[in-house]
């Protein structure tokens, strides 16, 4: 018998439809409640329990009660990861679902991937800040060089705290839509919330979709240069 990692366990859990479904509405950082999640799933309530029960005895989710519901939510930084890169496979070998409509646009302009901005504005970031020198690969993974640490210092990012903590300051994830990198890790969580606090983006309610205001958009590429732009 194989030894090691169960990857099959794994990918059993995510490969069902329902299960995929739910993981996915999860994608957006929020704790849903186990009816939120049936119908995002398009399942019975019944059903939904015994999906996220698996999900949870699997260590994908995590299940929190408050009052007099039980909210879900994804149990890491890692399994978001993993979601995202599985999304970017599936797209990049066509598997891909119908167009979700008027919103389909948007969401590939920008949404939040977990806690984190993805979308074309995501890899635009990504891309600038390697291309002006703010971020490079070490021998310990992405990190911030001495300008990047100036940059984020001007957009008030306590970058103290984030090395302290548990999650890489900072992790490149494959974005589904463009096939190229974004930033993840606790600085690509705490630059989405930044964005959020300055007024230029606002996460829409029911749905992975970021929006930037026209003023907000201008100003985070003037933060961000094109990486072609001198």
């Amino acid at each position: 018998m194989k030894e090691g990692p169960d990857i099959a366990g794994i990918a059993s859990m995510i490969g069902d439809p329902a299960r995929a479904n739910m993981l996915t509405a999860l994608m957006t950082g929020k704790a849903l409640t186990a009816t939120e999640l049936a119908h995002e799933a398009g399942v019975t309530a019944q059903t939904a329990s015994a999906h996220l029960s698996r999900l949870t005895d699997g260590g994908l989710i995590t299940r929190n009660k408050q009052g007099r519901h039980r909210y879900y939510a994804l149990a890491s930084d890692e399994v978001a990861h993993l979601l995202e890169t599985l999304m970017g496979i599936a797209a990049g070998t066509g598997h891909t679902r119908a167009r979700t409509g008027p919103k389909d646009p948007e969401l590939r302009k920008a949404r939040v991937c977990y806690n984190h901005l993805a979308g074309e504005l995501g890899t635009w970031m990504f891309d600038s800040l390697i291309a002006h020198g703010h971020l490079h690969m070490t021998r310990a993974g992405l990190d911030l060089t001495e300008s990047g640490d100036a940059l984020m210092s001007g957009l008030q990012i306590d970058l103290e705290t984030l090395r302290r903590a548990r999650p890489k300051l900072c992790r490149e994830c494959l974005d589904w839509s463009a096939r190229r990198s974004h930033l993840a890790g606790s600085l690509g969580r705490a630059l989405l919330a930044r964005f959020e606090e300055l007024g230029w983006a606002k996460r829409l309610s029911d749905s992975r979709v970021v929006h930037f205001t026209k003023q907000g958009e201008a100003a985070f590429k003037a933060k961000f240069p094109a990486a072609d732009a001198y």
